[in-house]
């Protein structure tokens, strides 16, 4: 298991909870945006998604589990970027903030790719 006592811990655990905040402020501040309900709660999900298959991956206290659930993570950051892009697109968000959010999800997938590779040289 790595070397981390809570997933609380864990860096990308931390940014994802941060960008569920962000991405529940920017879906509750928009009109335009939390009238559209589908990709209001779609991107919500996406962004609950990372944060919480982290903390269940740590949970399972293996390194083999850990890693298939920050593998989930990683494309829930994919989907969720794919999302942002769709908001930008239909002018639910601005560009300064499409590009922050994105900017986000980019580093957080990174990190989550960086404790995968990490973690399977333990197995």
């Amino acid at each position: 298991m790595a070397k981390f006592n809570s997933f609380e811990e864990i860096q990308s655990w931390e940014k994802a909870r941060e960008l569920n905040q962000l991405i529940y402020r920017i879906t509750n501040d928009k009109i335009s945006f939390s009238q559209d309900f589908a990709l209001r709660d779609q991107i919500r999900r996406s962004s609950i998604s990372i944060s919480s298959n982290i903390a269940e991956g740590f949970e399972r206290e293996t390194n083999k589990e850990f890693i298939r659930f920050l593998y989930i993570a990683k494309a829930s950051a994919g989907e969720c970027r794919s999302q942002l892009y769709l908001a930008y697109d239909l002018k639910y968000i601005e560009e300064k903030q499409f590009e922050e959010l994105k900017g986000k999800v980019n580093e957080i997938s990174k990190l989550i790719s960086g404790l995968i590779k990490y973690l399977s040289k333990t197995i």
